[in-house]
């Protein structure tokens, strides 16, 4: 390849070349062309030739300018024209003419084709440049004087948006316009051509899609619906619709009018009697979709904005059916799978991050929010964002993100539409298209950057923030309950509000001064509450006690109201908002647990916060908190927080486990959630285990260790439950029982006063009961006074205890010892003597007897009642005791695995372990879910009130009453079941 000579390289440097032969360029620079270069100097003619040199650099192709001025030139020579010299005089004008030549080659074809009607360009006599608003200047009223005024018209448009006369949306408005005009004038000529003697109907046209918007770019279709006033206009009404659409089609672009009721099979001009009637009884959602953007346009306007006024209430109600934002949502989805796969990632209009996803996400919010913010009934994608962004309904930043990629998207089509005034809305492949398309949006080169990676940088970016935000907006559970909400229902006017509360069951005067003090004011706060509002109180209003549901939202609210994050995360974060409904409306429990911990709500943004975290996190996170404080009490306090944290992120997975679309993806069943909340017990009792030992004297070798019993050791805890435990110790070598006893003795009751202490957290109650001789006997023992224990006195009953032993906290060797110690006492080597089997079935009946409170149906008693807990656990406990030394299987903790080992070992008929699983299950359920309502303990299931409807709301029962047999059925059965176990 040839070296380029000096003079090659200085055109090199104007940008000449880059898109072709730049010894073509030199020649039509040079004495044969333009004459604006001398070879002999390699230096422009003259100051003249210099500035328009420059401009030419500037273009968005150097070389399609160059070549367009050219030919323009030689054109205007023919006609004796003064192109070159007014350019050299008027600068704006070089600079307009250049821009448009090197941007569109179709309008520079026009130029040449027609050389004086560069002089539309030109800076007028006070020095203003020529007004690119789009309007005609029309001096008769025929198709062709038509077509040329349109011409210029677009020329001018294009100059100023070229040359950064008007922005993004002047300039979309200047095409609308023009568009208005030509259609205005396309009415007037068709009408002119009525046989004499016709009467001119009385027919709107009414602009629709980007035209209706405001947002027309330079090469689309004008979408347009005819109206005719009555019948008696129709005829002429089509005969002037039809030659409208030809006139357009001839002059400027193609009219369409397939949005018309039944599109192209419908009539073409209708009444505006036959427009309502459809649009009352068969228009889809998508029609009234599309009705946002009607403006009269051309035509008689008085009846386009006639026709709009009336089909406005219809439009302001279509997101009310049931099926609207569906409707929205899979025609969006339509349109990406009409694009080629070829094209997909090249569309900016269709594609996934394109035009269409911010105009989707903005309608469907402007159609449910609309109907009663009248600020939102404006057409156009830029003024509807805006008011959404205003009232609060889209946060700044997504807006302002959203307005960015609209501005981005648009100025890249109206670039590729400019090139050829062709329909197009896809980047090309050919690197110099794409570096053209880059000069054009103004990118250039930086030291290490080529303009057109600086231009895919920002695309990649843009479309993926749209990609993002679509998604975020137009797949946002809120969005879907807010539809359902009646129009007046989110009118918080007080007269028509305290009806509607009095209606979902709300106190009226309590309730409208909660709403009051959320919405009062003009803030953006009160604005987003007001949009939450009407959803919540729908939520609320589902539970048994609506009232307290608001309160808890208040209070919560009121703590939480002035954080940059809270009504945000309310507003955009999936489904916060309707998960938080549903846990303040039917969770005492949770909300007190929220209310001491508001930042807590954060979990429940995410479904991967509401999965209870593994074990060994838990012991490694409660662990280096308690570490974090050399304070023994700020230690505890740090471990009590965390505890909280994970109690209210079990409670909203539990509340929320069968609450449909708002369910976790890894709903709580009732042995995770158990296992879960042992986890905790575990975690907090070993930190505060390491607390105690740093407040006590430390004895050196004292190895010390926490046994769980009970319901923790059986990984089934409740939310009231205590941690039932065992201590145990092991004294250093040589150091005298007593003080080992003294020392393990401190460490054990510091730990329990710690974790009893009164604070905001909720205490865990430590119970050693369980031990040997029970609250007679020392609080600890070393496991050598275990072990004699168990060898010389223990009885059946501490046997039965010991089935859940399992290490939990302290020395883990040493709790290992004592697991082995209690095999050879939970699994007798002979299994039970018949004498043993007659002293448990008399203590249980004792229990029964003497535990039950007083007053308690034992029918509905979900512990201590016939076929609830401790019925199935002393049935399978019993099982355990006989055949465990034989069945290794049998060697669990857990109830629910130690019924299905003794199923599968046939020691219990798979009918009987079937009943006695269901009823344990169910009253598992029962008991947390009492719990988690009424914010206390309790395990008796009422008969009737709302703390029953409660329950059963909360397990997604349908009816009380039949819940209620369903309870009494299924533990009935579990009864039979445990007693025929029991008996055999």
């Amino acid at each position: 390849m040839a070296r380029p000579t000096s003079a090659q390289a200085r055109l090199a440097r104007y940008g000449f070349g880059l898109n072709a032969d730049i010894v073509r360029a030199a020649g039509l620079l040079g004495p044969d062309g333009l004459g604006l270069w001398d070879q002999a100097t390699q230096e422009p003619n003259d100051e003249a030739a210099g500035e328009l040199l420059t401009a030419l650099s500037r273009a968005a192709d150097p070389d399609l300018a160059l070549r367009q001025l050219h030919r323009l030139v030689e054109a205007d020579r023919r006609q004796e024209g003064s192109l070159l010299g007014t350019m050299a005089a008027d600068p704006g004008l070089r600079r307009r003419l250049v821009a448009v030549l090197g941007a569109s080659s179709a309008l520079g074809d026009h130029l040449v084709a027609n050389p004086d009607h560069w002089a539309a360009l030109t800076t007028g006599e006070d020095g203003v440049a020529p007004n690119g608003d789009g309007g005609l200047h029309l001096g008769t009223a025929s198709v062709p004087a038509l077509r040329t005024a349109y011409r210029l018209a677009l020329l001018r448009i294009a100059a100023a948006d070229l040359t950064g006369g008007r922005g993004l949306v002047q300039t979309m408005a200047a095409l609308s316009a023009l568009a208005d005009a030509t259609l205005a004038a396309a009415y007037d000529i068709a009408v002119s051509e009525l046989p004499a003697g016709t009467e001119p109907p009385r027919l709107a046209v009414v602009a629709m899609g980007k035209c209706g918007g405001n947002e027309l770019n330079y090469v689309s279709d004008v979408d347009v619906i005819f109206v005719a006033a009555t019948d008696a206009d129709l005829t002429a009404g089509t005969t002037v619709a039809a030659r409208l659409i030809a006139i357009c089609g001839q002059v400027a672009w193609q009219v369409d009018a397939a949005l018309r009721p039944e599109g192209s099979r419908g009539p073409l001009v209708r009444t505006l009697a036959s427009h309502l009637s459809y649009y009352r009884r068969w228009a889809r959602t998508w029609e009234f979709q599309a009705l946002l953007k009607a403006r009269p346009a051309a035509g008689d306007t008085a009846l386009a904005q006639e026709w709009i006024d009336e089909l406005a209430p219809l439009v302001w109600h279509a997101a009310e059916r049931p099926e609207a934002v569906e409707d929205v949502r899979a025609m969006r989805r339509k349109i990406i799978d009409s694009v080629p796969r070829a094209e997909l990632d090249r569309e900016i209009k269709r594609g996934p991050g394109g035009l269409r996803d911010i105009e989707f996400a903005v309608q469907l919010l402007q159609l449910v929010h609309g109907r009663v913010d009248e600020s939102l009934r404006v057409p156009g994608t830029i003024p509807v964002l805006r008011a959404l962004v205003a009232g609060g309904y889209v946060g700044r930043a997504d807006g302002e993100a959203l307005l960015r990629g609209y501005h981005f998207l648009r100025a890249v089509e109206h670039r590729l539409q400019l090139q050829a005034l062709r329909r197009t809305h896809t980047v090309p492949t050919d690197p110099a298209a794409v570096r053209w398309l880059a000069h054009a949006l103004g990118y250039t080169a930086v030291p290490g950057r080529q303009a057109v990676e600086s231009f895919r940088a920002d695309w990649v970016s843009h479309a993926a923030e749209v990609r993002r935000l679509h998604a975020k907006l137009l797949y946002r559970p809120l969005l879907e309950a807010v539809a359902r909400v009646p129009a007046e229902g989110l009118r918080m006017v007080p007269e028509s509000a305290a009806k509607r509360l009095r209606v979902l069951g709300f106190e009226p005067a309590t309730a409208l001064r909660h709403i009051e003090a959320l919405t009062g004011g003009l803030s953006r706060t009160a604005a987003i509450q007001r949009t939450l509002l009407p959803v919540l109180l729908q939520e609320f209003a589902d539970a048994p006690e609506p009232d307290r549901g608001l309160l808890s939202y208040r209070q919560v609210s009121d703590k939480l109201g002035s954080t940059p994050w809270y009504l945000r995360l309310l507003r955009d974060e999936g489904p916060v908002a309707l998960r938080l409904a549903r846990v303040l409306g039917l969770s005492r429990y949770a909300a007190d647990l929220l209310a001491r911990d508001p930042e807590a709500l954060r979990l429940l943004a995410d479904d991967a916060e509401l999965v209870p975290r593994p074990s060994e996190v838990l012991r490694e996170g409660f662990g280096a908190a308690a570490e974090r404080h050399p304070d023994p009490q700020e230690a505890i306090g740090a471990v009590r927080a965390l505890r909280r944290r994970e109690l209210f992120r079990i409670a909203c997975a539990d509340v929320l486990a069968r609450a449909g679309t708002l369910a976790p993806a890894q709903p709580l069943d009732i042995t995770s959630a158990g296992s879960a909340l042992s986890h905790v017990a575990d975690a907090t009792l070993a930190a505060a285990l390491r607390a105690a030992h740093a407040f006590v004297p430390e004895m050196p070798g004292l190895r010390f260790a926490v046994i769980g019993m009970g319901r923790l050791g059986g990984y089934e805890m409740s939310y009231p439950s205590d941690a039932d435990v065992l201590f145990v110790y092991d004294p250093p070598a040589g150091v005298a029982e007593d003080a080992a006893s003294a020392a393990a003795h401190a460490i054990a009751e510091e730990l329990r006063r710690q974790l009893g202490r009164p604070a905001p957290d909720p205490p865990l109650g430590v119970d050693a009961d369980l031990r040997p001789e029970g609250r007679q006997g020392p609080l600890v023992r070393s496991l050598a006074a275990y072990a004699q224990y168990y060898a010389r006195w223990s009885k059946v009953w501490e046997a039965q205890a010991l089935l859940r032993a399992r290490w939990v906290a302290g020395d883990e060797a040493l709790g290992r010892e004592f697991e082995a110690l209690a095999d050879t006492v939970r699994y007798p080597q002979d299994g039970l003597q018949r004498e043993q089997v007659t002293e448990i079935r008399r203590i249980k009946a004792r229990v029964e007897t003497e535990r039950l409170p007083r007053g308690a149906d034992p029918a509905t008693h979900a512990k201590l009642g016939r076929g609830g807990l401790a019925d199935v656990e002393w049935a399978v406990q019993l099982v355990q005791l006989r055949y465990a030394r034989a069945v290794p299987e049998l060697r669990c903790t857990r109830t629910l695995d130690a019924l299905v080992a003794a199923r599968a070992a046939g020691l219990v008929p798979p009918a009987d372990a079937e009943a006695m699983a269901a009823g344990w299950t169910l009253a598992a359920r029962v008991r947390n879910a009492l719990t988690l309502v009424r914010g206390r303990p309790t395990d008796q299931l009422p008969r009737h009130g709302v703390d029953l409807a409660g329950v059963v709301r909360l397990l997604d029962a349908a009816d009380p009453g039949e819940f209620l047999d369903y309870y009494l059925r299924t533990t009935r059965r579990s009864r039979a079941a445990c007693e025929r176990v029991l008996a055999t």
